[in-house]
């Protein structure tokens, strides 16, 4: 029986793998290590809680003694290290927090598993979970690609592109059974309301402004992140140790042009006349350090693993609004800090 440790596993991206890996491994017995920071929520798991398979850990990667004495405890078979601090504000306003998590937390897992699997690293699998912005901005053509240079803007990027050298440095130094996956941006249920998308429905609902940076013409790549997590899981059993993989969902958008779909679309559920709630955009200073442009090259994945995408653009985002729609008392839990308690 494998036992799988997943960090992160209370955040948006790491629910849905936990919730994926809990359900279709039972055989596996999973571990969510999560430190509960604001972006941490329970509620996002609680279909699966009472599994038997499922297992919760309250605890901070950046405390090194700690991982160590829960590898030595758990023997954990595999790491699928999500947690991280993710937001590009945030890290502008405290870069110290993202060098202490991003960078130190991910060292002293890589540590943790490097001491108790030294003498057989036969079967053990230390998978990283990266970003797209670790290689910085795009023009109006190209995609980014495994081999793309790094070339970090922000604090956040800085930090995930250092803990992306750190794991293949331990691969190269040690020998350690690594693999790294570069995402881009994600969208879907359970999203912290600090991102655009869930901000926004809940602004539109709220008939709040929708703060938007420059003139909003800086393009995303966006991925429905049950697509994510079904990469992970393929990349988790099947990739290559030592290697990359990018991952990305072919559907590139201006800030704006997202906007203004997502406003067409709640307009309309929320019985209001089309184009109504276009008032609301406001346009403010735009971010320091703002990159244009993100796309991601993911023939890789798909060419050596076989994967794409699944969920077309139309259909998540019109499953994105409705989850919120529908699960209000969760979102009302966590503009009130409800959830925290």
């Amino acid at each position: 029986m494998k036992k799988i440790l997943i960090t992160g596993g209370a955040g948006f991206i790491g629910s849905h793998v936990i919730r994926l890996f809990v359900n279709k491994y039972p055989q596996y017995e999973i571990y969510n290590l999560d430190k509960l920071t604001y972006a941490g929520n329970l509620e996002n798991l609680q279909d699966i809680e009472n599994k038997p398979n499922y297992h919760f850990i309250k605890a901070d990667i950046v405390e090194g003694e700690k991982m160590l004495a829960l590898f030595k405890e758990h023997q954990f078979d595999g790491v699928i290290h999500l947690a991280a601090e993710s937001h590009v504000d945030r890290s502008i306003e405290n870069p110290m927090e993202f060098i202490y998590t991003n960078v130190v937390g991910t060292v002293n897992l890589l540590n943790a598993a490097r001491a108790i699997w030294k003498d057989n690293m036969e079967d053990k699998r230390f998978y990283h979970i990266s970003t797209d912005e670790v290689y910085g901005s795009l023009g109006e053509t190209g995609a980014f690609k495994e081999t793309t240079p790094y070339d970090p803007h922000s604090p956040y990027s800085a930090a995930k592109a250092s803990s992306d050298h750190f794991v293949r440095a331990y691969h190269d130094t040690y020998k350690l059974p690594t693999v790294i996956s570069n995402c881009s941006n994600n969208y879907g249920p359970n999203q912290f309301p600090e991102k655009l998308i869930p901000l926004f429905i809940h602004n539109i609902k709220n008939n709040v402004a929708l703060p938007v940076y420059g003139k909003g013409i800086n393009v995303r790549d966006w991925l429905y992140v049950e697509d994510h997590a079904a990469a992970i899981d393929l990349i988790f059993h099947q990739g290559k140790t030592g290697e990359t993989y990018n991952i990305g969902g072919n559907n590139e958008w201006k800030n704006i042009d997202l906007i203004k779909e997502l406003i067409k679309i709640m307009d309309k559920k929320l019985g209001r006349t089309e184009g109504e709630s276009l008032s609301l955009i406001t346009y403010v200073t735009d971010r320091a350090g703002h990159d244009l442009r993100y796309a991601i090259d993911a023939t890789k994945i798909k060419t050596e693993l076989g994967w794409e995408p699944k969920i077309k653009f139309t259909e998540g985002f019109e499953k994105t609004v409705d989850w919120y729609l529908e699960n209000e008392t969760w979102l009302q839990h966590i503009m009130s800090g409800e959830y925290r308690n």
